[in-house]
């Protein structure tokens, strides 16, 4: 469905700084942009709170006013705003939720490495990786795989399951029972 003539009007008024356009254009979108965070967070298997979503969706949204409006003004009219902001906050809070995957597992392997005194920090990311790849080589390979897949390349649980053609259910087992093993692995004694 091509763009409504109240969606153009909108848009219009926010290229002009009309008074008044942008909080207009929030009030009008923001459910939506909230709805698609909830859903794609979801679909990554990423919890967020409530406060999570709401700092998520300020960031979707100065990212679209940023630059003078530059992602509205790459709206071509092809879809409705609807489907084009959709798009828009799927891939900002993808690479949002990505980031924050990384950044929480670099806080965990930043707290291992604080426990270390006076170690290198150009060895210390070659070791962690060689910790990774040892307790990675504890698992059946198609476990490892999964296990990767999901802590390393920071895939979601349905991407995994269609990535390896299985179901969704099974990759959940898979990286439930490889927790457990690498638990029991890493425990002293």
């Amino acid at each position: 469905m091509p763009v409504s003539e109240i969606e153009r009007e909108l848009l219009k008024r926010c290229f002009e700084h009309s008074e008044g356009a942008w909080p207009d254009f929030v009030d009008q979108y923001l459910g939506l942009i909230w709805h698609v965070i909830s859903l794609t967070s979801q679909n990554r298997s990423a919890v967020l709170s409530e406060a999570d979503i709401e700092t998520l969706a300020g960031e979707i949204l100065q990212e679209i006013a940023r630059n003078d409006y530059a992602l509205l003004r790459q709206f071509r009219g092809e879809s409705s705003l609807p489907a084009y902001l959709t798009v828009v906050t799927r891939r900002i809070c993808v690479r949002r939720l990505v980031q924050m995957r990384q950044e929480s597992a670099l806080g965990h392997v930043q707290a291992h490495r604080a426990s270390f005194e006076g170690s290198s920090a150009e060895i210390e990311p070659v070791l962690a990786l060689a910790e990774v790849d040892r307790l990675l080589g504890i698992l059946e390979p198609e476990d490892a795989v999964v296990v990767r897949l999901y802590h390393i390349e920071f895939l979601g649980i349905r991407d995994i399951a269609r990535k390896l053609e299985t179901e969704e259910a099974a990759v959940s087992e898979v990286l439930r029972q490889a927790r457990k093993r690498l638990k029991a692995e890493a425990k002293p004694g």
